[in-house]
Protein backbone atom coordinates (compact mmCIF):
# COMPACT_ATOMS: atom_id res chain seq x y z
CA UNK A 1 0.00 0.00 0.00
CA UNK A 2 2.84 2.36 0.96
CA UNK A 3 4.67 1.87 -2.34
CA UNK A 4 1.48 2.53 -4.23
CA UNK A 5 1.04 5.85 -2.45
CA UNK A 6 4.66 6.84 -3.29
CA UNK A 7 4.14 6.15 -6.98
CA UNK A 8 0.98 8.23 -6.99
CA UNK A 9 2.79 11.14 -5.32
CA UNK A 10 5.78 10.96 -7.84
CA UNK A 11 3.43 10.90 -10.82
CA UNK A 12 1.49 13.84 -9.46
CA UNK A 13 4.72 15.82 -8.96
CA UNK A 14 5.86 15.20 -12.53
CA UNK A 15 2.49 16.30 -13.80
CA UNK A 16 2.94 19.62 -12.00
CA UNK A 17 6.65 20.23 -12.89
CA UNK A 18 6.42 19.42 -16.60
CA UNK A 19 3.86 22.17 -17.44
CA UNK A 20 5.96 24.63 -15.43
CA UNK A 21 9.10 23.78 -17.48
CA UNK A 22 7.27 24.11 -20.78
CA UNK A 23 5.85 27.46 -19.71
CA UNK A 24 9.31 28.73 -18.75
CA UNK A 25 10.85 27.64 -22.08
CA UNK A 26 8.10 29.34 -24.05
CA UNK A 27 8.55 32.51 -22.06
CA UNK A 28 12.32 32.47 -22.78
CA UNK A 29 11.81 32.04 -26.52
CA UNK A 30 9.31 34.87 -26.58
CA UNK A 31 11.73 37.11 -24.68
CA UNK A 32 14.58 36.25 -27.07
CA UNK A 33 12.37 36.98 -30.09
CA UNK A 34 11.43 40.34 -28.59
CA UNK A 35 15.13 41.16 -28.02
CA UNK A 36 15.98 40.26 -31.63
CA UNK A 37 13.21 42.41 -32.95
CA UNK A 38 14.23 45.25 -30.71
CA UNK A 39 18.05 45.15 -31.64
CA UNK A 40 19.02 47.58 -34.49
CA UNK A 41 20.43 46.39 -37.85
CA UNK A 42 24.27 46.63 -38.26
CA UNK A 43 25.52 49.80 -40.00
CA UNK A 44 26.80 49.62 -43.58
CA UNK A 45 30.50 48.67 -43.74
CA UNK A 46 32.99 51.45 -44.23
CA UNK A 47 35.03 51.33 -47.42
CA UNK A 48 37.64 53.66 -48.92
CA UNK A 49 36.71 55.16 -52.26
CA UNK A 50 38.80 57.22 -54.67
CA UNK A 51 37.41 59.42 -57.40
CA UNK A 52 38.69 58.64 -60.88
CA UNK A 53 40.66 61.53 -62.41
CA UNK A 54 41.74 61.73 -66.04
CA UNK A 55 45.37 62.79 -66.52
CA UNK A 56 48.09 62.66 -69.19
CA UNK A 57 50.27 59.57 -69.00
CA UNK A 58 53.26 58.40 -71.02
CA UNK A 59 53.34 54.64 -71.49
CA UNK A 60 56.56 52.70 -71.79
CA UNK A 61 57.67 49.36 -73.15
CA UNK A 62 60.19 47.09 -71.47
CA UNK A 63 63.24 46.02 -73.47
CA UNK A 64 66.11 43.71 -72.63
CA UNK A 65 69.70 44.76 -72.91
CA UNK A 66 73.22 44.34 -71.58
CA UNK A 67 75.57 46.48 -69.56
CA UNK A 68 78.81 47.37 -71.32
CA UNK A 69 81.78 49.40 -70.25
CA UNK A 70 81.98 52.88 -71.74
CA UNK A 71 85.63 52.13 -72.56
CA UNK A 72 87.19 48.69 -73.05
CA UNK A 73 90.92 48.44 -73.71
CA UNK A 74 92.99 45.42 -74.69
CA UNK A 75 96.51 46.17 -73.56
CA UNK A 76 99.18 44.78 -75.89
CA UNK A 77 102.95 45.17 -75.89
CA UNK A 78 104.18 47.80 -78.34
CA UNK A 79 107.77 46.59 -78.13
CA UNK A 80 109.13 43.10 -77.73
CA UNK A 81 110.85 42.02 -74.54
CA UNK A 82 110.66 40.02 -71.36
CA UNK A 83 108.23 41.07 -68.64
CA UNK A 84 110.30 42.44 -65.76
CA UNK A 85 107.42 43.54 -63.48
CA UNK A 86 103.66 43.09 -63.13
CA UNK A 87 102.70 46.13 -61.07
CA UNK A 88 99.03 45.50 -60.28
CA UNK A 89 96.71 43.12 -58.49
CA UNK A 90 94.36 41.30 -60.81
CA UNK A 91 90.83 42.70 -60.64
CA UNK A 92 91.74 45.90 -58.80
CA UNK A 93 90.80 49.45 -59.65
CA UNK A 94 93.54 51.50 -61.28
CA UNK A 95 93.85 55.15 -62.23
CA UNK A 96 94.84 56.51 -65.60
CA UNK A 97 98.64 56.56 -65.87
CA UNK A 98 99.28 53.82 -63.28
CA UNK A 99 102.09 51.41 -64.19
CA UNK A 100 100.77 47.96 -65.09
CA UNK A 101 103.67 46.14 -66.79
CA UNK A 102 107.37 46.83 -67.18
CA UNK A 103 109.29 45.24 -70.05
CA UNK A 104 113.05 44.89 -69.53
CA UNK A 105 114.22 48.38 -70.60
CA UNK A 106 117.99 47.77 -70.82
CA UNK A 107 118.17 46.94 -74.57
CA UNK A 108 116.15 50.06 -75.34
CA UNK A 109 118.25 52.23 -73.05
CA UNK A 110 121.29 51.08 -75.00
CA UNK A 111 119.60 52.04 -78.27
CA UNK A 112 118.85 55.47 -76.90
CA UNK A 113 122.51 55.90 -76.00
CA UNK A 114 123.62 54.86 -79.48
CA UNK A 115 121.11 57.21 -81.09
CA UNK A 116 122.34 60.08 -78.94
CA UNK A 117 125.92 59.40 -80.07
CA UNK A 118 124.88 59.31 -83.72
CA UNK A 119 123.11 62.62 -83.29
CA UNK A 120 126.17 64.21 -81.70
CA UNK A 121 128.35 62.98 -84.59
CA UNK A 122 125.92 64.30 -87.16
CA UNK A 123 125.82 67.70 -85.49
CA UNK A 124 129.64 67.83 -85.47
CA UNK A 125 129.76 67.06 -89.19
CA UNK A 126 127.12 69.71 -89.77
CA UNK A 127 129.23 72.31 -87.99
CA UNK A 128 132.28 71.43 -90.09
CA UNK A 129 130.29 71.47 -93.33
CA UNK A 130 128.84 74.81 -92.40
CA UNK A 131 132.30 76.34 -91.85
CA UNK A 132 133.59 75.00 -95.16
CA UNK A 133 130.54 76.25 -97.05
CA UNK A 134 130.99 79.74 -95.56
CA UNK A 135 134.69 79.86 -96.57
CA UNK A 136 133.76 78.70 -100.08
CA UNK A 137 131.26 81.56 -100.35
CA UNK A 138 133.91 84.13 -99.38
CA UNK A 139 136.54 82.67 -101.71
CA UNK A 140 134.08 82.52 -104.58
CA UNK A 141 133.49 86.24 -104.13
CA UNK A 142 137.21 86.81 -104.48
CA UNK A 143 137.27 84.43 -107.44
CA UNK A 144 139.80 82.30 -105.53
CA UNK A 145 137.86 79.04 -106.14
CA UNK A 146 135.69 77.78 -108.90
CA UNK A 147 131.91 77.71 -108.85
CA UNK A 148 132.07 73.92 -108.88
CA UNK A 149 133.98 73.74 -105.60
CA UNK A 150 131.56 76.19 -104.01
CA UNK A 151 128.59 74.08 -105.09
CA UNK A 152 130.16 70.87 -103.75
CA UNK A 153 130.70 72.39 -100.31
CA UNK A 154 127.11 73.70 -100.28
CA UNK A 155 125.85 70.20 -101.13
CA UNK A 156 127.98 68.75 -98.33
CA UNK A 157 126.34 71.24 -95.92
CA UNK A 158 122.83 70.23 -97.01
CA UNK A 159 123.73 66.57 -96.65
CA UNK A 160 125.05 67.20 -93.12
CA UNK A 161 121.79 68.88 -92.20
CA UNK A 162 119.83 65.87 -93.46
CA UNK A 163 122.06 63.55 -91.43
CA UNK A 164 121.28 65.54 -88.28
CA UNK A 165 117.54 65.27 -88.96
CA UNK A 166 117.85 61.50 -89.51
CA UNK A 167 119.86 61.09 -86.31
CA UNK A 168 117.30 63.11 -84.36
CA UNK A 169 114.48 60.96 -85.73
CA UNK A 170 116.37 57.79 -84.75
CA UNK A 171 116.82 59.17 -81.24
CA UNK A 172 113.12 60.02 -80.99
CA UNK A 173 112.23 56.48 -82.07
CA UNK A 174 114.62 54.93 -79.56
CA UNK A 175 113.26 57.11 -76.75
CA UNK A 176 109.69 56.21 -77.76
CA UNK A 177 110.52 52.49 -77.71
CA UNK A 178 112.08 52.95 -74.26
CA UNK A 179 108.88 54.68 -73.12
CA UNK A 180 106.83 51.76 -74.47
CA UNK A 181 108.59 49.42 -72.05
CA UNK A 182 106.42 51.04 -69.35
CA UNK A 183 102.83 49.94 -70.03
CA UNK A 184 100.46 52.21 -68.13
CA UNK A 185 96.67 52.38 -67.78
CA UNK A 186 95.23 54.50 -70.63
CA UNK A 187 91.96 55.01 -68.70
CA UNK A 188 90.79 54.64 -65.14
CA UNK A 189 88.88 51.45 -64.43
CA UNK A 190 89.08 47.82 -63.37
CA UNK A 191 91.94 45.71 -64.68
CA UNK A 192 91.55 42.03 -65.59
CA UNK A 193 93.94 39.16 -65.07
CA UNK A 194 97.51 39.21 -66.32
CA UNK A 195 97.72 37.17 -69.51
CA UNK A 196 101.54 37.37 -69.62
CA UNK A 197 103.29 36.96 -66.30
CA UNK A 198 106.73 37.81 -64.93
CA UNK A 199 109.65 36.50 -67.00
CA UNK A 200 107.66 35.67 -70.13
CA UNK A 201 108.28 37.14 -73.56
CA UNK A 202 105.87 39.74 -74.89
CA UNK A 203 105.83 40.20 -78.66
CA UNK A 204 105.22 43.65 -80.06
CA UNK A 205 101.62 44.25 -81.25
CA UNK A 206 100.75 40.58 -80.68
CA UNK A 207 100.86 39.60 -77.02
CA UNK A 208 97.68 40.49 -75.11
CA UNK A 209 98.82 41.51 -71.64
CA UNK A 210 95.48 42.24 -69.92
CA UNK A 211 92.16 44.00 -70.39
CA UNK A 212 90.91 47.18 -68.76
CA UNK A 213 87.33 48.43 -68.53
CA UNK A 214 86.10 51.77 -67.27
CA UNK A 215 83.51 51.59 -64.50
CA UNK A 216 81.91 55.01 -64.21
CA UNK A 217 79.74 55.57 -66.10
CA UNK A 218 78.60 52.37 -67.81
CA UNK A 219 76.49 51.97 -70.94
CA UNK A 220 73.33 49.92 -71.34
CA UNK A 221 72.66 48.83 -74.92
CA UNK A 222 69.21 47.59 -75.91
CA UNK A 223 67.20 47.18 -79.10
CA UNK A 224 63.58 48.04 -79.85
CA UNK A 225 61.40 46.72 -82.64
CA UNK A 226 60.62 49.02 -85.53
CA UNK A 227 57.16 50.08 -84.35
CA UNK A 228 58.23 50.87 -80.79
CA UNK A 229 61.44 52.51 -81.96
CA UNK A 230 59.75 55.07 -84.20
CA UNK A 231 56.92 55.64 -81.72
CA UNK A 232 59.43 56.40 -78.99
CA UNK A 233 61.48 58.82 -81.06
CA UNK A 234 58.53 61.21 -81.31
CA UNK A 235 58.62 61.40 -77.51
CA UNK A 236 62.40 61.36 -77.06
CA UNK A 237 63.22 64.24 -79.42
CA UNK A 238 63.90 66.89 -76.83
CA UNK A 239 66.74 69.05 -75.59
CA UNK A 240 66.08 67.87 -72.04
CA UNK A 241 67.67 64.59 -70.84
CA UNK A 242 65.47 61.55 -71.37
CA UNK A 243 65.38 59.46 -68.20
CA UNK A 244 64.89 55.71 -68.37
CA UNK A 245 64.24 53.18 -65.61
CA UNK A 246 66.77 50.34 -65.67
CA UNK A 247 66.48 47.11 -63.68
CA UNK A 248 69.57 44.92 -63.43
CA UNK A 249 69.80 41.17 -63.06
CA UNK A 250 66.02 40.73 -62.82
CA UNK A 251 66.16 42.11 -59.26
CA UNK A 252 63.42 44.71 -58.53
CA UNK A 253 65.59 46.12 -55.75
CA UNK A 254 68.33 46.98 -58.24
CA UNK A 255 66.53 49.71 -60.13
CA UNK A 256 68.42 52.72 -61.42
CA UNK A 257 67.70 55.81 -63.46
CA UNK A 258 69.73 56.22 -66.62
CA UNK A 259 69.83 58.79 -69.41
CA UNK A 260 69.34 57.99 -73.08
CA UNK A 261 72.33 59.39 -74.99
CA UNK A 262 72.45 57.55 -78.32
CA UNK A 263 70.08 56.22 -80.98
CA UNK A 264 71.58 54.35 -83.92
CA UNK A 265 71.29 55.90 -87.37
CA UNK A 266 69.79 52.83 -89.07
CA UNK A 267 67.73 49.73 -88.41
CA UNK A 268 69.39 46.35 -88.29
CA UNK A 269 68.14 44.70 -91.52
CA UNK A 270 68.58 41.20 -90.05
CA UNK A 271 66.48 41.76 -86.92
CA UNK A 272 64.37 44.77 -87.83
CA UNK A 273 65.40 46.53 -84.62
CA UNK A 274 66.97 49.85 -83.74
CA UNK A 275 69.72 50.11 -81.15
CA UNK A 276 69.54 52.52 -78.22
CA UNK A 277 72.07 53.33 -75.51
CA UNK A 278 71.60 54.64 -72.00
CA UNK A 279 74.26 56.04 -69.67
CA UNK A 280 74.16 54.82 -66.09
CA UNK A 281 76.21 56.28 -63.23
CA UNK A 282 78.31 53.70 -61.39
CA UNK A 283 80.43 55.57 -58.82
CA UNK A 284 80.87 52.58 -56.50
CA UNK A 285 81.70 50.14 -59.30
CA UNK A 286 79.02 47.63 -58.24
CA UNK A 287 77.55 47.38 -61.74
CA UNK A 288 79.64 45.04 -63.87
CA UNK A 289 79.80 44.92 -67.67
CA UNK A 290 77.88 41.97 -69.07
CA UNK A 291 74.97 42.18 -66.63
CA UNK A 292 71.44 41.59 -67.92
CA UNK A 293 69.31 44.74 -67.94
CA UNK A 294 65.63 45.49 -68.43
CA UNK A 295 64.96 49.01 -69.69
CA UNK A 296 61.64 50.85 -69.66
CA UNK A 297 61.43 53.37 -72.50
CA UNK A 298 58.46 55.66 -73.31
CA UNK A 299 56.63 54.67 -76.47
CA UNK A 300 53.20 56.34 -76.31
CA UNK A 301 51.32 59.19 -74.66
CA UNK A 302 47.73 59.19 -73.40
CA UNK A 303 46.32 62.67 -72.94
CA UNK A 304 43.36 61.51 -70.79
CA UNK A 305 44.09 58.28 -68.95
CA UNK A 306 41.90 56.80 -66.20
CA UNK A 307 43.89 55.17 -63.41
CA UNK A 308 42.72 53.08 -60.46
CA UNK A 309 44.57 51.38 -57.66
CA UNK A 310 45.50 47.89 -58.84
CA UNK A 311 44.06 46.41 -55.59
CA UNK A 312 40.63 47.64 -56.66
CA UNK A 313 40.62 45.46 -59.80
CA UNK A 314 39.09 42.04 -59.12
CA UNK A 315 39.05 39.00 -61.37
CA UNK A 316 36.26 36.59 -62.18
CA UNK A 317 37.66 33.92 -64.48
CA UNK A 318 38.74 35.93 -67.54
CA UNK A 319 36.75 39.04 -66.61
CA UNK A 320 37.94 41.98 -64.57
CA UNK A 321 35.71 44.28 -62.58
CA UNK A 322 35.65 46.94 -59.89
CA UNK A 323 33.05 48.11 -57.39
CA UNK A 324 31.73 51.63 -57.96
CA UNK A 325 29.73 53.49 -55.30
CA UNK A 326 26.70 55.32 -56.74
CA UNK A 327 24.93 58.40 -55.41
CA UNK A 328 22.83 56.21 -53.08
CA UNK A 329 25.97 54.67 -51.54
CA UNK A 330 25.25 51.31 -53.15
CA UNK A 331 28.13 49.23 -54.47
CA UNK A 332 27.74 48.48 -58.17
CA UNK A 333 29.84 45.91 -59.98
CA UNK A 334 31.41 47.38 -63.13
CA UNK A 335 33.25 45.28 -65.72
CA UNK A 336 36.40 47.01 -66.99
CA UNK A 337 39.10 46.56 -69.58
CA UNK A 338 42.56 47.11 -68.20
CA UNK A 339 45.68 48.38 -69.92
CA UNK A 340 49.19 48.94 -68.70
CA UNK A 341 50.47 49.36 -65.17
CA UNK A 342 51.58 52.74 -63.80
CA UNK A 343 53.45 52.01 -60.57
CA UNK A 344 50.69 50.72 -58.23
CA UNK A 345 47.85 51.76 -60.50
CA UNK A 346 46.24 50.31 -63.60
CA UNK A 347 45.12 52.11 -66.74
CA UNK A 348 41.41 51.50 -67.42
CA UNK A 349 40.66 51.66 -71.12
CA UNK A 350 36.93 50.87 -70.91
CA UNK A 351 34.23 50.58 -68.25
CA UNK A 352 34.84 53.71 -66.18
CA UNK A 353 34.66 57.44 -66.64
CA UNK A 354 36.09 60.44 -64.86
CA UNK A 355 34.27 61.17 -61.59
CA UNK A 356 33.36 57.56 -60.76
CA UNK A 357 34.00 56.59 -57.14
CA UNK A 358 35.81 53.26 -57.00
CA UNK A 359 36.28 51.18 -53.86
CA UNK A 360 40.04 50.89 -53.35
CA UNK A 361 40.10 49.46 -49.80
CA UNK A 362 37.55 47.24 -48.10
CA UNK A 363 36.35 45.42 -51.21
CA UNK A 364 36.18 42.22 -49.13
CA UNK A 365 33.36 43.78 -47.11
CA UNK A 366 31.09 43.92 -50.17
CA UNK A 367 29.29 40.57 -50.34
CA UNK A 368 27.01 41.24 -53.30
CA UNK A 369 26.27 43.95 -55.89
CA UNK A 370 23.77 46.55 -54.65
CA UNK A 371 24.96 46.29 -51.05
CA UNK A 372 24.85 49.54 -49.11
CA UNK A 373 28.23 50.83 -47.93
CA UNK A 374 29.58 53.80 -46.01
CA UNK A 375 32.12 55.41 -48.40
CA UNK A 376 35.14 57.21 -46.98
CA UNK A 377 36.84 59.40 -49.55
CA UNK A 378 40.61 59.04 -49.88
CA UNK A 379 43.04 60.99 -52.02
CA UNK A 380 43.95 59.44 -55.33
CA UNK A 381 47.45 57.98 -55.08
CA UNK A 382 49.85 59.88 -57.36
CA UNK A 383 51.34 57.92 -60.23
CA UNK A 384 55.08 57.44 -60.43
CA UNK A 385 56.69 60.66 -61.66
CA UNK A 386 53.32 62.40 -61.77
CA UNK A 387 53.76 65.35 -64.11
CA UNK A 388 53.79 68.92 -62.92
CA UNK A 389 53.31 70.00 -66.52
CA UNK A 390 52.91 68.38 -69.90
CA UNK A 391 56.68 68.44 -70.28
CA UNK A 392 57.07 65.98 -67.39
CA UNK A 393 54.68 63.08 -68.08
CA UNK A 394 54.09 60.00 -66.00
CA UNK A 395 56.06 56.91 -67.04
CA UNK A 396 54.18 53.62 -67.15
CA UNK A 397 55.41 50.06 -67.35
CA UNK A 398 54.71 47.28 -69.83
CA UNK A 399 51.22 45.86 -69.83
CA UNK A 400 50.94 42.76 -67.66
Amino acid sequence: MGSLLQRIRFASGRAVILPLLITALLAGCEAKSEEEVASPAPPPPEVDVAEIIAQPVVLSESFTGRVEAAQTVELRARVSGYIQEVAFEEGELVEQGDLLFLIDPRPYQARVGAAQADLAQARSQLAQAGSEAERARVLLGRQAISQEVHDQRQATLNNARAMVDAAQAALDTAELDLEYTRITAPVSGRVGRAMVTLGNLANADQSLLTTLVSIDPVHVYFEADEQAAFASQTLLISDAPNSLTIELGGDPERQYTGTLDFIDNRLNPNTGTLQFRAVLANPDGRIRPGEFARVEMPVARLEQALLVDRKAVLTNQDRRYVYVVNENNLAEQRQVTTGRQVAERTVITDGLQAGDRVIVNGVQKVFFPGMEVSPQSVATAPAADTPISDDQPTIAAREE
